[in-house]
């Protein structure tokens, strides 16, 4: 029975991996559908490298850094208990390298290629597995210090601070340093638009993430004892109060309303375990609001240049979450208990910082030295013929 159980529990969380995987193309189609068409390529590409980068650099690095452990050993040990260290791995690992995925959306269209892999691999191999340690495996007595000051430890199920609050902070930094797209704010105050490229790409991006999302909070139980059907209609409540609330605010805009169950999803993650569906439809529309109002913001008044809003939709909709998961969570508004408000503050409050820290740190040494930023020839041609060489529909073959 022993050996069914350890079996039945690598499977589950393999197939949480293989979800989470998927989500990665779900990145890829937003970001290309979002972007103008001479970048395209270029999403497609960086989604799949970066993820390339991250299992390396999170096998050899990060997952050490995270939970005191590695891989160093004989693969006759790495099969113990049906190999369910190596798939726990790999499920954490496609959140961690979500981090970068959602950075890329942030820089689209003007960063360079190489110096973004650097990004990925510091990123990946140490600012993230940090927070995540303190987080999701007691480092530093943190999570005992939070409890002994608010009853409670810091709770986020899913990674709603972890995993997205930290790469829309992450980006941010990035994002500012790198600039606005060229001539997309002119001399004259006037603002250029640059419409989504292609919509049917950025509604599957989005559905593939939608779908693969509940492998995401679902299988955060990690064993098959712990599954919860509560995560799961969580998941689906705030998806769809982010789709409505963005539907409304957005004013039927397809961009908006393909981004609002994203929103709400991000915000779900750290209380899906706790909060009663109608907690988490409410929690959902709230950051479907967030993200529209925050987007337009950014964007129209503040004038910084996030391509696909990922500060909004990550950073802001990821620290609602971990304040959410306090609010909604108490057995005031229907949750099941167990969390304090107070400690959801502290610890969204020192994931937000670490990730602003990291996003400076690392995009700062990087423009300093080795740039970030293509050159205005570059950008002008478009990062596909730039860096790959090819557009995303050539209009001939080329013979060389």
């Amino acid at each position: 029975m022993e050996a069914l159980k350890q079996g039945t529990d690598a499977l589950f969380i393999l197939l949480g991996a293989i979800m989470v995987l998927a989500m990665h193309a779900g990145f890829a189609f937003l970001e290309l559908g979002t972007v103008r068409k001479k970048n395209q390529v270029n999403a497609l590409v960086k989604i799949l490298v970066d993820f390339s980068v991250s299992t390396v650099v999170y096998f050899m690095v990060g997952y050490g850094v995270a939970y005191g452990t590695h891989f160093f050993v004989g693969a006759e040990t790495l099969v113990l208990q049906s190999g369910y260290g190596l798939v726990k791995f790999f499920f954490l690992l496609t959140f961690a390298a979500a981090i970068p995925a959602i950075i890329s959306g942030g820089i689209a269209e003007r960063a360079r290629f190489w110096p973004q892999l650097l990004a990925t691999a510091v990123i990946v191999g140490f600012v993230y597995p940090f927070f995540e340690g303190i987080a999701w495996n007691q480092h530093f007595g943190v999570q005992a210090w939070i409890k002994s000051l608010t009853g409670e430890e810091f709770h986020d199920f899913a990674g709603s601070v972890v995993v997205h609050a930290m790469g829309g902070w992450i980006a941010l930094p990035a994002v500012v340093l790198l600039g606005s797209r060229a001539n997309r704010y002119r001399k004259d105050g006037a603002i250029s638009a640059h419409p989504p490229s292609n919509i049917p790409f950025l509604a599957l991006g989005a559905w593939i993430l939608i779908v693969g999302w509940f492998g995401f909070n679902v299988m955060s139980a990690q064993t098959v004892d712990k599954l919860s059907g509560l995560v799961a209609v969580n998941s689906l409540m705030a998806m769809v109060g982010g789709t409505l609330a963005a539907l409304v605010m957005g004013k039927n805009d397809p961009g908006f309303v393909h981004n609002g169950p994203l929103a709400g999803l991000v915000a779900v993650c750290a209380g899906s375990d706790l909060m009663h569906p109608l907690g988490a439809l409410v929690v959902g529309a709230v950051a479907g609001a967030i993200f529209v109002a925050m987007f337009t913001l950014t964007q129209n008044k503040w004038k910084i240049d996030d391509v696909l809003g990922v500060w909004p939709l990550h950073g802001l909709c990821g620290t609602w979450g971990g304040l959410a998961a306090g609010i909604f969570g108490s057995k005031a508004l229907g949750g099941l208990g167990g969390i304090s408000f107070a400690g959801q503050l502290i610890g969204t409050l020192m994931g937000v910082a670490w990730a602003l820290i990291g996003g400076v740190v690392v995009y700062g040494v990087l423009k300093a030295t080795v740039g970030l930023r293509l050159s205005q020839e570059e950008e002008f041609d478009g990062a596909d013929l730039s860096i790959h060489k090819i557009s995303a529909t050539p209009d001939r073959e080329v013979s060389w």
